[in-house]
């Protein structure tokens, strides 16, 4: 069955499962990106795919990206 995300559950989601902070007021869809702030105060773009499914929900900083193979 396909979930359908809207922005409030997208918030409820990173407020449960991440110290980060969203910041985007409107979602258009999977490839979009949408702006969180870091438990640092910095700010990062990720889709919510990478984001939910990835564990991508810290900074380029605090979280910095794996290296590739």
């Amino acid at each position: 069955m396909n979930k359908r995300w809207t922005i409030s559950k997208i918030n409820d989601f990173v407020e449960k499962n991440s110290d980060s902070k969203l910041l985007s007021t409107e979602y258009h869809g999977f490839s979009q990106k949408l702006l969180f702030q870091c438990a640092c105060g910095s700010q990062f773009e990720k889709t919510f795919t990478k984001f939910k499914n990835n564990h991508q929900r810290k900074c380029e900083v605090c979280q910095p990206p794996k290296a590739s193979r």
